[in-house]
């Protein structure tokens, strides 16, 4: 069966960056789009926050026009509510489609029954998404989990009512809310609704590394790839499993003056992003933590980038570290001090 998508894709089995708090914010977006993420979205952001036109909420919508194509993810369990968000977002800041959050566990967002709340209810999840898109003629789509519990686990029956109400794509994490991210995500709950569903349906939940998502693929026959925490640090995965799906073989991650070059480009991203430089430097500590994770030292490098208050902290650690890299081993001292101006080159650039 072919399954199109809404809005343009150039790829057959495009690769999503996953909407995440307080991660997939807009320099993080414009890098993984970079390194071969087809599509991006959002942060979750409440639909309440978005109708009262709250600063900081809208602050988050920014994104330009190299972050496309884009959708901005929403949440909230008032029809009515979620109805004049979608509204907002279509009418002032035009992404290419709506994506309604009914997967988020976390407690402060499924306690109003939002995220993974509204699966309680599933009366509720089709009048949702009935207000989303009676408001926009912007294409809406959904992110689920597998049921609210165990005993409420029914991934095929929550799909089906939300094609049944208006849903253009749908995306599967594959557990249930109870299960928050422990166990392993059954991605053959991902297949049983791919063969439900005349839509399209995105596979995501326990993606690591590229041959992760090949072997979901592989086993779903998912439309597209959704990468949530495998992209962490490693933005790179996208075009490792494009590679991979194309039959070539996978392309090596950078090494580690390229790695520190790609840290330093995307942490002065976001201190251009955000209006306040320490707020900005705090922030990015655990994108820095993740991009040097595995480096000779890691746990010295680490513990100077967790206490950093600026970006020029963070070139000077880095300076130090490519000059004299903590615990290297095996000739690695040399191949991470020549990385010293390659990094200060790619500042140079992005600047």
């Amino acid at each position: 069966m072919t399954r199109t998508f809404p809005f343009p894709i150039a790829a057959e089995t495009p690769l999503y960056l996953a909407p995440m708090a307080g991660v997939s914010e807009s320099p993080f977006r414009r890098i993984c789009h970079r390194f071969g993420a087809d599509v991006v979205v959002t942060e979750f952001l409440s639909a309440e926050a978005i109708r009262r036109e709250n600063e900081a909420t809208l602050a988050k919508l920014r994104f330009g026009a190299d972050e496309r194509p884009i959708g901005v993810q929403i949440f909230g369990a008032d029809p009515a509510a979620m109805g004049d968000a979608a509204r907002l977002v279509s009418d002032v800041f035009q992404p290419e489609f709506i994506d309604i959050n009914f997967g988020c566990p976390v407690k402060k967002v499924v306690k109003r029954n939002g995220g993974s709340g509204c699966l309680k209810d599933l009366g509720l999840v089709e009048s949702v998404i009935k207000a989303v898109s009676a408001a926009t003629p912007l294409p809406v789509t959904v992110k689920i989990r597998s049921g609210w519990s165990e005993e409420m686990r029914n991934p095929v029956e929550i799909a089906l009512r939300c094609q049944d109400a208006g849903a253009k794509v749908l995306t599967l994490h594959p557990r249930t809310r109870a299960q928050m991210y422990s166990g392993a995500a059954r991605w053959d709950e991902i297949a049983a609704v791919v063969s439900a569903l005349e839509i399209p349906v995105l596979g995501n939940g326990d993606i690591k590394s590229a041959e992760d998502a090949v072997a979901m693929y592989r086993q779903t026959d998912c439309t597209g790839i959704m990468i949530a925490r495998g992209s962490f640090g490693q933005p790179w995965i996208f075009d490792q499993t494009r590679d991979l799906l194309e039959g070539r073989e996978k392309r090596p991650a950078p090494p580690v003056r390229e790695r520190l070059a790609i840290a330093l480009e995307h942490a002065h991203m976001a201190d251009e992003f955000e209006l306040d430089p320490r707020g900005a430097a705090v922030e990015f500590r655990k994108h820095l933590g993740w991009y040097v994770k595995g480096l000779p030292g890691s746990a010295e490098l680490r513990k100077k980038l967790y206490a950093v208050e600026s970006i020029t902290e963070v070139e000077a650690i880095f300076d130090d570290y490519l000059s004299h890299p903590y615990g290297a081993r095996n000739g690695e001292d040399d191949m991470v001090g020549r990385a010293a101006d390659t990094a200060r080159d790619a500042i140079a650039t992005a600047a």
